[in-house]
């Protein structure tokens, strides 16, 4: 079976931790234990978040002028390499030395017309108090919206029309290759208006979980995961009446209405999968990825289920 597994931000950086290496190196080393058991018998895409280290390396150039500063598209890149590489590496050490994995710096087109930068909407970086957040948001000029009881940075989320190096993917993957890709949903790129021919950067941050379901689809993938903090998407959540989905069909958790800054993203982009034929997609904790295979854990979401039923 060939599965997307796409890493929550929280795979390699969790609320409040330090945002050093070591911690970084920790949490990869938890995420590469939980998808290695499916190595041997799954051909394994895995894609993750960025929003922290992207953040991180924003506050380091800082120490720039405004106008040397590198732009979000290049950060991405580089977060795309640093991650990549902690993920090889610790999934190199649980695997059998003759298993191939590569990681792949993957441009995704979005169309500068996107409505998406009129209205920024991606966090990325660290949590502020509000005093803090206000007084960057005057230094720097950016954009601050609440998150939870703190501020964060936002940016313009387009949407991913095409990942340009898919026929590399699937080249890897046809000599079964682990492929680390789209990481962050991929760096943001699009052509000069005009021309057909001249990629540019964006100063932008694609939604993860949008650029996976596109991922999957497009390699023909069998299930699309997506590991994050939840056990499993919840309806009310937090209040006593909360209540776990364990299996629904797309048309059936629609009817529910989940925050557009954590899981609503993720259920529109499970569901849009989930309605491709014979496709199933899966959302839970990072710890779960095996038992959402077997389609014990988790949300499971798919059209050939007959209703929707809940966890215990």
């Amino acid at each position: 079976m060939r599965v997307v597994i796409a890493l929550g931000g929280n795979a390699l950086l969790r609320r409040g931790e330090a945002m050093t290496a070591d911690v970084q190196r920790r949490n990869a080393r938890i995420a590469a234990e939980a998808i290695a058991p499916l190595a041997a018998e799954h051909q394994l895409i895995i894609t993750h978040g960025n929003g922290p280290q992207v953040g991180l390396l924003a506050l380091q150039g800082a120490a720039y002028k405004p106008d040397e500063a590198y732009p979000l598209d290049v950060l991405g890149a580089e977060t795309e390499g640093m991650i990549g590489y902690m993920l090889e590496q610790e999934l190199g050490n649980l695997l059998p030395f003759e298993q191939p994995l590569a990681t792949l710096l993957t441009m995704v087109e979005v169309d500068g017309d996107d409505p998406g930068f009129q209205n920024p909407t991606k966090f990325v970086g660290p949590v502020y108090e509000k005093a803090d957040a206000d007084r960057l948001g005057t230094e720097k000029g950016w954009v601050f919206k609440q998150d939870g009881e703190k501020w964060r940075r936002v940016v313009a989320s387009p949407l991913p029309k095409r990942i340009f190096e898919i026929r590399p993917v699937r080249w890897l993957l046809e000599q079964r290759t682990i492929v680390i890709c789209a990481g962050g949903g991929g760096i943001p790129t699009m052509y000069e208006k005009g021309s057909d021919r001249k990629l540019t950067g964006v100063e932008a941050v694609i939604d993860k979980d949008l650029c996976s379901e596109l991922l999957a689809r497009e390699l023909d993938a069998d299930l699309l995961i997506m590991a994050t903090d939840a056990r499993a998407v919840c309806t009310d959540w937090g209040k006593p009446s909360q209540k776990s989905i364990h299996k629904t069909r797309p048309e059936d958790i629609r009817q529910f209405s989940f925050p557009a800054g954590s899981m609503g993203p993720k259920v529109d982009a499970a569901c849009h999968f989930a309605e491709g034929a014979g496709k199933t997609s899966a959302i839970g904790a990072l710890a779960d990825i095996a038992a959402m295979v077997r389609g014990e854990r988790g949300t499971i979401i798919s059209s050939s289920f007959p209703g929707l039923t809940w966890h215990a």
